[in-house]
C-alpha cells in the first residue's frame, strides 16, 4: 500500500506494470479528497514523456524497480486524456474508475481526488484550488498525522581537502660519454754535434796513440723521451635523487545547492 509517507519516493520513480513492463515515470499523485489517502498517479508516457495518463494507485506497491501498479501498460496507454489540472472532477473520476474496470470506495465515490500538492479546499467534495507560488509551482501539502508544523530546509555545503597521488617519477640514470684531452708535457731527445780540439801537450798522447794513416769509425747512441699516457678510474662525488615539497594557492570552485522557503502573503519578519 501507498501512503502519505511515502510520496516523496513515488514521485519520480518508474511505473511497471503488472506484466513487469516500463511504462512511464511519475509525475504527481493525487489524493481523494475526504480520506486523504493517495488514489491517483500521473503518469509521463511517450518518447519524450510528453503524454500524462492517470494511474490508479490505490493497490500499487513500491519495489526496487519501481512504482508497480495493478494496470497493464495497454490500460495506460488507452486511459483516457484527462488534463491534470489540480483536480479531478467527479464525472473525470468515474470516467476513470470505468475505464480500469475498478469499483469506486466509499470515501471516494461523492468527490474525485485532489494532487499531493499544497492545496486549499473550499468545500468537502467538489473544488480545490492549487495555490500557484512566486517560482510558478504548485505547492505539494504532504502534512499528515506524524508531521510536525515545521520544515526543514537544507543546503550543500563544500567540503575541501587534499589528496595525495602520484603525478610522476624522476629518474637517476648515469651513462658514459667520450671526450678528448689535451695537455702539455715537456720531452727532450739528444742531438749529435761535433766537437774538434787542437793537438795540445795535454792530448798528444792520445792523438798519437795508433797506426799513423788508418781508417776508425765511433758510434754515440742517441736518447729520446716519448709521451707515455695511462688512465685510471677515480670517484670525483656522489649523486643522490631527493624531494622537497613546495606549497602552493588553488582555487576550487563547485556548485552547491540550498532550499529557501517562501510565504504567501505572510510577512516573515526573521527572513535573513
Amino acid at each position: 500500500m501507498i501512503g502519505t509517507e511515502t510520496l516523496d519516493r513515488v514521485i519520480g520513480a518508474d511505473v511497471i506494470d503488472a506484466d513487469g513492463n516500463k511504462i512511464g515515470t511519475a509525475s504527481e499523485v493525487f489524493l481523494d479528497d475526504q480520506s486523504g489517502a493517495p488514489e491517483w498517479v500521473t503518469v509521463k508516457t511517450g518518447m519524450f514523456g510528453t503524454k500524462e495518463s492517470f494511474v490508479p494507485i490505490r493497490d500499487a506497491d513500491l519495489t526496487g524497480d519501481g512504482l508497480r501498479v495493478p494496470v497493464s501498460k495497454s490500460a495506460v496507454k488507452d486511459a483516457p486524456r484527462i488534463d491534470s489540472d489540480g483536480h479531478l472532477s467527479p464525472a473525470e473520476e468515474t470516467e476513470l474508475y470505468r475505464h480500469y474496470n475498478m469499483t469506486e470506495t466509499a470515501a471516494s465515490a461523492p468527490a474525485a481526488g485532489a494532487p499531493a500538492v499544497d492545496t486549499t479546499t473550499t468545500t468537502d467534495t467538489t473544488t480545490t484550488t492549487a495555490d500557484t507560488n512566486q517560482h510558478g509551482t504548485v505547492g505539494h501539502d504532504t502534512s499528515g498525522p506524524t508531521t510536525d508544523d515545521a520544515m526543514t530546509l537544507s543546503e550543500e555545503r563544500v567540503n575541501v581537502g587534499t589528496q595525495h597521488v602520484e603525478t610522476g617519477r624522476a629518474r637517476l640514470r648515469k651513462y658514459v660519454v667520450t671526450e678528448n684531452v689535451t695537455e702539455t708535457v715537456p720531452v727532450s731527445h739528444e742531438e749529435v754535434r761535433v766537437e774538434r780540439e787542437p793537438i795540445t801537450d795535454a792530448n798528444r798522447g792520445n792523438a798519437l796513440d795508433g797506426p799513423a794513416i788508418s781508417e776508425e769509425e765511433h758510434e754515440v747512441t742517441l736518447h729520446a723521451e716519448r709521451p707515455v699516457v695511462e688512465k685510471e678510474a677515480v670517484p670525483v662525488e656522489r649523486v643522490r635523487l631527493d624531494t622537497e615539497t613546495v606549497t602552493e594557492q588553488q582555487q576550487v570552485s563547485e556548485t552547491v545547492r540550498k532550499e529557501q522557503v517562501d510565504t504567501d502573503e505572510v510577512t516573515d519578519t526573521n527572513r535573513r
